[in-house]
Formats: structure tokens, C-alpha cells, sequence
């Protein structure tokens, strides 16, 4: 059977992925914390970060086409085991708080058509009635990918599609209510001395323009099931070209309609209330509309991504063997049960810890990180190497360019995130320890084999137990 990805299911796939939950509450988010100027620097610097890292999946993909799999390949190949297991982990780990936070926040969408003040049904998305509705959505997806992969990306071309229709809808209302005089009043918000300097104002849009961009390696992390390795960079930069003209819009244009102060005071989904705002009620129907169709797109992407991920691993000698079973249709099924129960996990976690989906946002964004910034720094170590250039000097001096660019916004991005998230990802990433000693058992292989895994199963482990510790003294908070 032929499960071969073309450049449009590609490109489906990895802007879906990006382009879920945050576009719809990106202009409360950004302005929650920053003034027009800000967030125009945050975009740059995120724009030019974002296409480093673009162009380093592009040319890993030509230049290593031996390497499936994306950014757990990249980490193995550049850094070894210890850490490519790690990535795949971090990965991992991402693509399932990511598929747990778009299952909270369809019902949070669907319960603005039926809650009233009287009667909470869905709430933010975590209470039981939505935990209950979450989780027959979650497995309903795993049905379709037990289809087959292919023929969930085909389904994913027409959710794609649909969910941009509300989305260019605001925009073209955004665009004829938008008051130039309304952007440029405090445009680096100096009447609003609670958010402080403009630097400070840039490292605060940093944290959510990573999460609105965490997507974008769907195509690399799918390379084995793609037609050709062009296709994998050309919808990678498709996707990113799209996501970013829609962001940078959205943003901005919203600041010419509401005022920082207005933006900041309203609730999410800030777009319906937005579009409100300028057509009436019917424009926040047709927002949480797009915002239901969306995330649902974005849901089955992700579930395609979070049952490839594992299935690559496993393969590649990072999981146990039996992560890469597959059904009778080329749908990797162990991998697919597991990332299914392990969403269903965290579901149950939100609704007794009152989690919501800001805070599922920001621990998937911190424990994407090592993944992104192994990726990088593999990508500046072939291009250092300039053993598979054959003499193509403007080619080598892009992707040194490119990779550096990344790997010092991947570092920046770590710095962004915050000791107190960081602590949070590492306390999920201890029992991956228990899982890599399980496969190098398996492998017949020890369970560390160097005093480097040695001091980085310490570091987690130590990392772990303070995020314990301060968890249990009520310092940290989920």
C-alpha cells in the first residue's frame, strides 16, 4: 500500500499542526504583556529565528537523507544515545500535552454555545462533563489514524482548509475597522508601567510566539513517509510563510481595532470577542465556530505526529522494540495506543489538578526545547564539517548562517522559558529514564554508558526532585 505524503498533504499537515488553539487568542496573549512596538521585535526576532530553524530541517533533509525522523534523527546522529533519546522523549512529551491542550480547549470553545452563569457544564475545559467529551474525541481520532496515515493527512487537507475561512474573515474585517491612530497611541506602552521595559516586554512574546510555531517539524518528523525529500522543505517553508503572515496580521491588525488596555481585558477566545467587537454577536459565533473546526484539524495532525514520533524512535533503537509495531493498514498502532493513553493520562491530571490550557501551553512549549535546540546545534555541526557541501561554498555559508541563528535563538528560548517550567519538564522527563534503561535492557546494551549520561541522568534526576519538593511546599504550582 502506497502511504506516500505529497507536497499539499505535507504542507496540511504542518500548518494544522501550527495552526491550532493560539492563533484564536493571540491578541489577548500578546498584549497581556506587551504594547504594539513590542510585539512587532518579538515577531522579528521570532520570524528570523523560526527560519534558521526552518532552513537547517530544509538542508538536514537533502544533505542527510539517510536521517528519518526529524529532530529525534538530528539529536542521535549529532550528540549520541543518551541525548537523542532525551529529544525523542522531549518530543514526545510535547506532541502529547500539545494533543491534551487541544482537547481541553475544544470544550472550552463548545461551551460558550452552552454554558450559562447559572449552569457550568464545560467550563475551561476541565471539568468532568469535558474531560468525559475530551476523551471520546481523543480516541475517535485514534480511530481515523488506525485508517491509515495517509488517509488521515487526505481528511486533514479539507479540515485545513476550512479553518482558514473564520481566520481570513477576521482579517478582513480587522483590516477595514483598523485605526492607524489607535495602533500608534503608546505604542511602546509606557502608560502601562505594570509591564515594564520594551526588552522585558520582548522576552514576555517570546514564550508565546515559540508555542504558536510548535508544529512546524510535522514534515521532517513524517520524512519517512514523504514522496521525496523535497517536498519535505518545500511545505516546511510553505507552512511557516502561511503561519507567520496570519500571526504577524492578526496581532497587529487587532491592536488598530482595541486599544493594549482593551486587548489585554478580554477572554480567550480574544478573537470572537474582537470580530464582536466590529460585526456583533454573530462574529463571536463564527470565531469559536472556526476555533472548534481548528483545533479538531490541529487534534488529528498531532495525533498522526505523536504516533510517528515513538514509531521512528523505536526503529531507530531509542524505544523499545515494541513502539514500532504496525497494523495491517501502515499505521503504526503500538506507538498510537500508547500517545492515545498517555493524552488520556494527562486528561485525568487536568481535572483533578484544575489545569487549563494555558498551562498545558507552556510546559509543552518548555519541554519542546531540547529537541529545537539539539536540532540546531546538529544542524552548525554539519555545516562546520563541510564533508556533504561538494563544493557549493554559498550553499555551506547559508546554513552556517542558519544554524547559528538558531541555536542562539534556541538558546534564548531556554532562558525565555523560566526555572520554574523547566523544573516541571524535567520531573516528565525522569521516567523517561526508566524507558531508556528498558530499551538498552532489551538491546542487551548497559544501562549509562559514560560518565556524560551519567551526569545527565543526575542533573535530571536532581532537577526532578526539586520540582517534588517545591511542588509539595505549594513554591510550585502546576
Amino acid at each position: 500500500m502506497n502511504n506516500k505524503l505529497g507536497l499539499g498533504a505535507l504542507t496540511a499537515l504542518v500548518l494544522s499542526t501550527m495552526v491550532g488553539a493560539g492563533i484564536f487568542s493571540l491578541p489577548q496573549n500578546m498584549a497581556a504583556g506587551a504594547g504594539p512596538g513590542a510585539v512587532m521585535i518579538g515577531w522579528l526576532i521570532t520570524g528570523i529565528g523560526m527560519l534558521g530553524l526552518v532552513r537547517v530541517f530544509y538542508s538536514l533533509s537533502i544533505r542527510k537523507p539517510n536521517l528519518d525522523g526529524g529532530v529525534i534523527a538530528y539529536a542521535q546522529a549529532g550528540f549520541g544515545d543518551f541525548l537523542g533519546f532525551n529529544s525523542a522523549w522531549g518530543f514526545w512529551l510535547n506532541t502529547l500535552l500539545a494533543n491534551t491542550s487541544y482537547a481541553v480547549v475544544v470544550f472550552s470553545a463548545i461551551g460558550y454555545f452552552t454554558d450559562t452563569p447559572d449552569n457550568i457544564l464545560f467550563g475551561s475545559g476541565n471539568t468532568w462533563q469535558a474531560m468525559l467529551g475530551a476523551t471520546i474525541l481523543i480516541w475517535l481520532m485514534h480511530f481515523l489514524v488506525t485508517r491509515g496515515i495517509k488517509e488521515a493527512a487526505l481528511v486533514n487537507v479539507v479540515v485545513t482548509l476550512a479553518k482558514l475561512v473564520p481566520l481570513c474573515a477576521f482579517l478582513a474585517f480587522a483590516v477595514l475597522a483598523a485605526n492607524v491612530d489607535k495602533f500608534s497611541m503608546d505604542i511602546w506602552a509606557q502608560n502601562n508601567s505594570g509591564l515594564g521595559n520594551v526588552m522585558d516586554q520582548v522576552r514576555y512574546t517570546m514564550s508565546i510566539t515559540l508555542w504558536v510555531f510548535i508544529g512546524i517539524e510535522g514534515a521532517v518528523v513524517l520524512s519517512g513517509r514523504a514522496q521525496s525529500r523535497k517536498a519535505i522543505g518545500q511545505a516546511t517553508i510553505i507552512a511557516l510563510v502561511v503561519a507567520l503572515v496570519l500571526y504577524v496580521s492578526v496581532t497587529l491588525f487587532a491592536f488598530g481595532v482595541m486599544t493594549q488596555q482593551e486587548l489585554a481585558a478580554l477572554n480567550n477566545p480574544s478573537m470572537a470577542h474582537i470580530l464582536e467587537h466590529i460585526v456583533g454577536p454573530w462574529g463571536a459565533w463564527l470565531i469559536n465556530i472556526g476555533l472548534i473546526v481548528s483545533v479538531c484539524g490541529a487534534l488529528l495532525s498531532w495525533t498522526v505526529v505523536t504516533a510517528e514520533a515513538p514509531m521512528v524512535a523505536a526503529k531507530q533503537g531509542l524505544f523499545p522494540r515494541w513502539f514500532s509495531r504496525e497494523n495491517s493498514h501502515g499505521a503504526p498502532i503500538a506507538a498510537l495506543t500508547a500517545s492515545t493513553i498517555g493524552v488520556q493520562a494527562f486528561l485525568i491530571m487536568t481535572l483533578f489538578s484544575e489545569s487549563t490550557y494555558l498551562t498545558l501551553v507552556n510546559i509543552a512549549t518548555s519541554s519542546i526545547l531540547i529537541p529545537y535546540g539539539l536540532s540546531a546545534a546538529y544542524g552548525l555541526q554539519v555545516a562546520l564539517k563541510n564533508n556533504c557541501y561538494e563544493g557549493s561554498r554559498s550553499a555551506r555559508n547559508w546554513d552556517l548562517l542558519a544554524s547559528s541563528i538558531a541555536t542562539l535563538y534556541g538558546t534564548w528560548l531556554i532562558y525565555a522559558a523560566g526555572l520554574d517550567y523547566l523544573l516541571l519538564v524535567a520531573l516528565l522527563y525522569f521516567p523517561g529514564l526508566l524507558v531508556m534503561f528498558w530499551t538498552r535492557k532489551e538491546r542487551n546494551q548497559a544501562l549509562l554508558n559514560s560518565k556524560k549520561e551519567w551526569f545527565g541522568a543526575i542533573v535530571i534526576t536532581v532537577m526532578a526532585s526539586s520540582a517534588i519538593t517545591l511542588l509539595a511546599s505549594g513554591t510550585l504550582n502546576i
